[in-house]
């Protein structure tokens, strides 16, 4: 089932329990935050956490800044207390770490139809992004992203964190391990009209790896990525933008193809290239996901 989102490129980390981390976030010019209340948070501050964070939402909204909330695993299901805290019009959704299979999302799915019932939240309105971090979720990817609440699933691959010990793969720089994984990640989500998210560079301070890394997945097909640094936002945000260059080649294209068509021929050559409808339908595409990155 198709679940439109509009396009994030940055998803940046933001530690729960840092109420002015939360507030400086907001220059970091990331397309949306996650307030984190799992792994970044320590357990004796968990509580705490979760009413900084709810604390803070109505005055993220009113920053117009995109907000979604990793919650914590209980020893049964999603933590309910993390949910009914977070479920607001102003929240986007929540991120969900680990889900064994789609079981899961129809569990979090249902305590949130509860949540929205308690909070006055239309049913349906909190979406549910899956961080696919083991075997078998990654086996069942498409399964997962076809679920009504799911906007876009994550193929995050971070130097030995947890998809690394569930595949047991060994890290390189060239991200050599990870090409199979990822092009499952683009291929489930996209099949079920969902948004593929790559990442994590945990090398923050390694601008330039980082620009390898983010220029790989694009071309792999991803459609943004995780973020752990308000330092590397600028370079994925760019990396997922299309350039300026690249829009003007595609407005060129489709004034080549239209100038064709009016002339008879359903086909040219533009640039030296070969093009007809399906390659215009691509520039279109191009054309208006930078649009939607500029309004």
């Amino acid at each position: 089932m198709t679940t439109q989102m509009k396009p994030i490129r940055s998803f940046l980390f933001v530690p729960g329990n840092k109420p002015t981390w939360i507030e400086k976030s907001i220059n970091s010019r990331a397309d949306a935050l996650i307030l984190d209340l799992e792994d970044s948070v320590p357990p004796p501050q968990k509580a705490e956490a979760r009413e900084i964070v709810r604390s803070k939402l109505t005055w993220l909204a009113e920053q117009k800044q995109r907000v979604w909330v990793r919650i914590n695993r209980s020893a049964h299901l999603y933590d309910f207390e993390d949910i009914l805290a977070i479920v607001s019009p102003v929240v986007e959704g929540i991120v969900i770490s680990k889900p064994c299979g789609p079981e899961d999302i129809h569990t979090v799915s249902s305590m949130l139809a509860e949540a929205e019932f308690r909070a006055g939240v239309e049913v349906g309105h909190t979406k549910v992004i899956p961080l696919l971090e083991t075997a078998r979720s990654l086996q069942l990817a498409y399964e997962i992203a076809q679920h009504e609440r799911v906007p876009a699933i994550v193929g995050a691959t971070a130097k030995n964190a947890d998809v690394a010990r569930a595949l047991k793969t060994v890290w390189s720089l060239d991200g050599r391990e990870t090409q199979y994984l990822k092009s499952r990640i683009v291929m489930a989500a996209r099949a079920a009209s969902k948004l593929p998210i790559g990442g994590v560079w945990q090398q923050v301070h390694d601008l330039d790896g980082l620009k390898v890394s983010s220029a790989n997945d694009r071309q792999l097909g991803m459609s943004g990525e995780l973020v752990l640094h308000p330092s590397n936002v600028e370079i994925v945000n760019r990396t997922y933008s299309p350039a300026e260059e690249e829009v003007a080649f595609y407005r060129g294209m489709i004034d080549a193809l239209d100038k064709a068509q009016a002339e008879g021929r359903a086909s040219c050559i533009y640039d030296g290239e070969h093009i007809d409808i399906a390659h215009a339908k691509t520039a279109r595409e191009i054309i208006e996901l930078a649009q939607s990155f500029n309004g």
